[in-house]
């Protein structure tokens, strides 16, 4: 018997948690804003400022999402709401599979909304510049590093993200040292943020000829470009400029000339290398970006370490402290020890499929 009311509280319910991510993404005052930013787009002088132009496009794609995806979530309860009234008028519970469909429909575009309410950080909705390095076990943790990097790579694809690699290391066997990729995208940084940290797995080695078990571990950057160059500032004489012949498989003037370049900032001591692109001064370009992104990060860090101190939290940087432990043997079962999420498709972990892990982390900050 088809119940039309139990499907009306339903829908009332997504109706409410509709309204709350309205409200927390401000979706009444954006309007005005995105026909602000639209004049000012059509600026000669904007137009005459590639940057600008750039920061001033992003916001407005940024603005134009929020309000698309309000109004594809309204639009699908609307639709669920008239066929619950057709339903019930013409007595036909044939349609109540639709129904379920229509429901469920809806029920993802609103969530899908509701995580982007979460995302009100500062940098969350910038780029981001991610950065794996392999961690003790030579080969071993090479070609986990690699693993990772494709992980990235295919839920980046999934998200519609694109992803642009700036440096690599490959290893002396097998896998990478350490790899530096940028990831563009609405909220890039803000899903992404949740991965910093250190990975861990646990695997019948395929290096080992006596298939013993092993333990690996990675870690991962996670950065938010900067665009404002005010924000972050670099002094001349805090620096210094290397060039140098780029690695690789080579090609046309690639192995031939100086066009790979590196950059050490003294105060504090970090080294950032780019040498994906052909021409010097794009990796220049590309280089300051990722040395801008680290010193916000540290800053960043800085921030944080100072908050827990007042709050009397102390982390060791030990066994354990890893954020996420994928365990190949004796089971099948990937936990991240944040949020204690589990997901025993160790294949579809692999494929990319990490938005579980990133959406529970999310829920539990915000």
């Amino acid at each position: 018997m088809f119940k039309a009311d139990d499907y009306r509280l339903r829908l009332k319910s997504l109706s409410e948690t509709l309204a709350e991510a309205k409200y927390a993404l401000d979706i009444d005052n954006i309007g005005a804003k995105l026909e602000e930013l639209k004049a000012e787009q059509e600026k000669p002088e904007v137009w005459n400022d590639l940057e600008k132009s750039k920061h001033i496009g992003r916001e407005i794609s940024v603005i134009e999402g929020k309000m698309a995806a309000y109004k594809k979530g309204e639009s699908a309860l609307n639709d669920a709401l008239a066929f619950v009234d057709l339903i019930e008028e013409a007595d036909d519970e044939s349609l109540i599979p639709e129904l379920e469909k229509m429901i469920k429909a809806a029920e993802d575009d609103i969530e899908e909304m509701r995580i982007k309410a979460l995302l009100k950080g500062k940098y969350d909705a910038n780029n981001a510049i991610l950065s794996l390095h392999a961690g003790a076990g030579g080969t071993e943790a090479c070609d986990w590093t690699q693993m990772l990097y494709r992980m990235y790579q295919r839920y980046c694809e999934k998200s519609g993200f694109k992803v642009t690699e700036l440096d690599r290391e490959d290893g002396d066997e097998a896998g990478i040292k350490s790899v530096s990729f940028k990831v563009e995208g609405e909220n890039a940084y803000g899903f992404l943020k949740a991965e910093k940290g250190v990975h861990r797995l646990v695997r019948i080695s395929p290096f080992d000829s006596n298939k013993r078990r092993h333990t690996s571990f990675a870690s991962l950057e996670v950065m938010p470009e900067v665009d404002d160059d005010n924000e972050i500032q670099i002094r001349d004489e805090d620096i210094r400029i290397d060039v140098y012949r780029s690695s690789g498989a080579g090609g046309q003037k690639v192995n031939k000339t100086e066009t790979a370049i590196r950059i050490t900032h003294f105060p504090t001591g970090i080294v950032v290398t780019c040498q994906n692109e052909r021409s010097q001064l794009q990796n220049k370009a590309m280089a300051f970006q990722y040395l801008r992104a680290k010193l916000l990060e540290r800053q960043i860090a800085d921030r944080e370490a100072a908050d827990a101190e007042l709050k009397g939290e102390i982390k060791k940087i030990e066994w354990g402290s890893q954020i996420r432990s994928y365990v190949f043997c004796p089971y099948t079962l990937v936990k991240d020890h944040r949020t204690g999420y589990e997901m025993t498709d160790i294949q579809a972990v692999m494929d990319g499929d990490i938005q579980g892990f990133i959406i529970d982390y999310l829920k539990k900050a915000g």
